[in-house]
């Protein structure tokens, strides 16, 4: 099952007529919550984010992401149960899928092989196919957005799909992630259903690599691979490698369509679009017990090692110690390095006109032989289709002794998982001839004493921060931002980290133990409240900040301080202590609202006259908004000392930190930081350093 993390204040209960119970996660148009409906069936409710609230055209987007929700055929996607988009929180709720992304599935068990990657990929070609003979371009097909269901992988989020039909005008920006994107997104060229194809196929390298293929330690490098450079396919069976090699053509006119992929798959005669029985045949295929076992496993991740592909830095092993993240793009998505030697084999027939580029690689179709030196690289990798031999290295066909011989390695697989687990060693697959069936080695894994000394040693950091915080933590298509980032960064600059070697991670507030304990992340920079959290299992360094209860009202209101309050309207976001607080001071009357974003609304209407909060948080909503001045009036009810938090007894680099925080505020970055995500603001924030706590 997903991972399903707590309400967050202010995060509604109840959505139509469903019930919620926690979050499933989000991305660039809203919140998914998990509910349950009156009839007691699950679902996954989005809801249409806080910035695009009062957007007409966001609106309108969510209407074409329900559309195509409908058009789908449900066995590859989430059937949508019930759906508002006039009201004033408008949501779509669909079916909820009992199972991981592909990218949590990977990054915790390693790459796929065998039947469950050829399974997969029949399954999420099948989803493609079906999708796009109902007339929809997806636009972010990637891992994130395959779900391992127990009756084959769904494809879902269509939050950026556009239908081909529509008459409607959608601008050719960029829209996706980076990293799996096709050449004509970035160019600006026309973006139809052969850049799903593009993308499909970098989502199936990734499980069968374990690393982002077209990968790289900035968004440029990323882009610059996409547009100039091929990947070595030498480690997926055929005909899934030949498969893959054609759909990442740069040219969109050149890649097959989903339905000559499903056809290819399912070894039928590529002609023609895909029938019914063959969307049914894939379809059943899909639903493989080995993908039912992964889609449900719990978490821990087998490492693995062999020429070709190396794996992504930032995996823990089983013990828990530290190895190092790989730079990630703005967008939050992983970005690894692919390092090794290409693996090599016996040249196998091929046909095709002479290929260009480095190596003579080969096109698909009819003509004269292929050549290219044979080597490392993407050097003379050939096509399987019959013909004149190529010169290049290609990968050996499996015989029947072979696949016997996976069956048994799978096994062996198996249970080195569970010495894994009981030991503290990691296993994988060690160098080989580019096939999955290899010897099973120990990965040793540097551990290191402290995150300071992991800075020194590395140059990387993974931070954990909040994600749904206007100006103080927000994650958008483009990566993270707001003040706690902008704080978190300048800490790691202090620690020799530079920006491209931070990772940025979404935590939620009942996630922050967890994962500095596992080492999910090494400090967390996210309104960390030491008065609130001081018995948590952590070292606490800092505070970077001092925050305080306030109110939130519309400049040049008459309302200067809380006895002004008294018998006008305050808008009560659910779970707010400091609405409370107010409540209990002053007579008020309160107006109910499910988040800060209702709350904003309703006051830049004129339908509250306050907002309580803390006044960071409110004053980096207000921040955002455009022809209104707002006011923090500047009341300080309460303190809350915002720290960072650290792995327990951490003493090295909690007074690094420290360090850190007393320089920001000794040489005007910090000053600098709050005008910059609260300039727009009448805030008068804290601008001298708080009192330091004890490392320990």
């Amino acid at each position: 099952m997903p991972q399903i993390a707590p309400l967050q204040p202010g995060d509604p209960t109840r959505l139509g007529p469903f019930v919620l119970s926690g979050r499933l996660g989000e991305g660039g148009q809203g919140v998914v919550y998990l509910g349950q409906g009156q009839a007691g069936e699950q679902a996954a409710v989005k809801l249409l984010h806080v910035k695009f609230s009062g957007d007409a055209i966001a609106r309108s987007r969510f209407a074409r992401e329900l559309r195509a929700a409908q058009r789908v055929a449900s066995f590859c996607t989430a059937r949508v149960l019930a759906a508002d988009l006039e009201g004033d929180t408008p949501y779509i709720a669909s079916e909820f899928i009992d199972g991981r992304s592909l990218s949590e599935a990977v990054e915790e068990n390693g790459p796929l092989t065998g039947s469950v990657l050829e399974r997969l990929a029949v399954g999420t070609a099948t989803a493609l196919t079906a999708i796009h003979q109902a007339g929809i371009v997806h636009r972010d097909f990637k891992p994130d957005n395959v779900l391992l269901a127990v009756d084959g992988p769904r494809v879902v989020d269509f939050g950026i799909a556009r239908l081909l039909d529509s008459t409607a005008t959608i601008t050719s920006r960029a829209i996706g992630t980076p990293a799996y994107m096709a050449p004509e997104q970035i160019s600006g060229g026309d973006v139809g259903p052969p850049a799903d194809v593009f993308s499909w196929a970098s989502t199936i390298a990734y499980a069968a690599t374990g690393d982002v293929v077209f990968g790289g330690n900035s968004i440029a490098v990323v882009l610059n691979r996409i547009l100039n450079h091929d990947i070595d396919t030498a480690m997926l069976p055929e005909p899934l490698g030949g498969v893959v090699r054609a759909c990442l053509r740069k040219s969109p006119d050149e890649r097959p369509t989903a339905d000559q992929i499903l056809l290819r798959l399912l070894g039928r005669a590529v002609s023609g679009d895909a029938s019914a029985v063959v969307l049914s045949e894939g379809a059943a295929q899909a639903a493989d017990p080995d993908v039912t076992r992964l889609a449900r496993t719990s978490p821990g991740r087998v490492l693995a090692t062999g020429a070709g592909h190396s794996p992504a830095d930032g995996a823990r092993t089983v013990d828990g110690a530290w190895t190092g993240d790989g730079a990630r793009t703005g967008d939050g998505t992983g970005i690894f390095e692919v390092t090794g030697p290409a693996p090599t084999g016996a040249g196998s027939a091929g046909t095709g006109s002479a290929g260009t580029g480095p190596g003579g690689i080969m096109p698909t179709g009819t003509g004269p032989a292929g050549t290219g030196p044979a080597g490392t690289g993407p050097g003379g990798i050939m096509p399987t289709d019959t013909g004149p031999a190529g010169t290049g290295p290609a990968r050996r066909r499996r015989n029947g002794l072979v696949g016997a011989l996976a069956a048994v390695l799978a096994v062996v697989a198996a249970m080195a998982a569970i010495i894994a687990a009981k030991t503290g060693f990691a296993f994988g697959s060690a160098p080989g001839d580019g096939t999955a069936d290899a010897a099973v080695t120990p990965r040793p894994s540097p551990a290191y004493a402290s995150v300071y000394e992991k800075a020194q040693r590395t140059g990387r950091l993974t931070i954990g921060v909040r994600g749904d915080v206007p100006g103080v933590g927000l994650e958008q298509a483009n990566g993270f931002s707001g003040f706690d980032v902008d704080v978190a960064t300048s800490i790691a600059r202090s620690l020799k980290v530079p920006a491209n070697g931070i990772t940025f991670r979404r935590l939620g507030a009942n996630d922050r133990v967890r994962a500095l304990t596992d080492h999910d992340v090494d400090m967390v920079v996210a309104t960390y409240s030491y008065d609130d959290n001081r018995d948590d299992a952590v070292t606490f360094a800092g505070p970077y900040y001092t925050a305080h209860a306030d109110l939130l009202v519309l400049g040049g209101s008459r309302i200067e301080k809380l006895e002004d309050l008294a018998g006008r309207r305050m808008c009560a976001p659910a779970g707010s202590t400091t609405a409370r607080l107010v409540a209990a001071k002053v007579k008020v009357e309160q107006v109910r609202a499910g988040n800060y974003a209702e709350c904003m609304d309703l006051l830049t209407s004129g339908k509250v006259d306050a907002i309580p909060g803390d006044d960071l948080i409110i004053a980096g909503f207000a921040d955002r908004v455009a022809g209104l001045k707002l006011s923090v009036l500047g009341l300080r009810l309460t303190d809350q000392h915002y720290a960072v938090g650290l792995p327990r007894k951490d003493v090295r680099t909690c007074r690094a930190v420290q360090d850190a925080i007393i320089s920001m505020y000794g040489d005007g970055t910090m000053r600098d930081l709050l005008r910059k995500h609260f300039g727009n603001v009448d805030f008068d924030p804290e601008r001298d350093a708080p009192s330091e706590l004890a490392c320990g």
